[in-house]
């Protein structure tokens, strides 16, 4: 899978961990092309997510969790509607959705995917970046610094 942050024309190439979450993997792989508005996080650390629409119809439920992500992860997470703050919905434009998945990548060390309105929020860690991950990372940063506004996440297919 190809990971870009478009406006930055920077990308990865993650490898699918199908033996350890077939489930999320099989619900993504279909569902690609996948993307939308890029955001840095303000809790987790070094982490660039997009959120989107449900795609999946039935919810792959938990599978190869982590609240401790590492560099290189690329990592799932279900939201349903009840479970996001207002405020932050509406800042996202997704406040009328019944739920979202949140579909992020790692780029650094020390993340801890605690939030300090529901606790630990564990994710499906489906793939890890193989190629790419330090200009990723340096594009990530850059995002942190100068902002995500006009900048997009997409997964797609990688094509060889």
């Amino acid at each position: 899978m190809t990971i870009a942050l478009e406006k930055r024309g920077v990308s990865c190439v993650a490898e699918l961990l199908e033996k350890d979450a077939p489930r999320t993997c099989e619900a993504v792989w279909r569902a690609l092309p996948l993307g939308g508005d890029a955001y840095h996080a303000k809790y987790a650390r070094n982490e660039v997510y997009t959120m989107v629409e449900r795609f999946a119809g039935e919810e792959a439920g938990l599978e190869n969790p982590t609240v401790t992500p590492i560099p290189g992860d690329v990592v799932y997470f279900s939201f349903p509607g009840g479970m996001l703050d207002r405020a932050f919905k509406e800042e996202k434009n997704i406040h009328e959705l019944p739920g979202v998945i949140d579909l992020a990548i790692f780029y650094g060390r020390n993340n801890l995917l605690l939030n300090g309105d529901v606790g630990w929020v564990p994710g499906n860690v489906y793939a890890t970046i193989v190629d790419g991950l330090d200009r990723m990372a340096e594009a990530c940063n850059d995002v942190w610094r100068s902002g995500a506004v006009g900048e997009r996440l997409v997964y797609r297919r990688h094509e060889s």
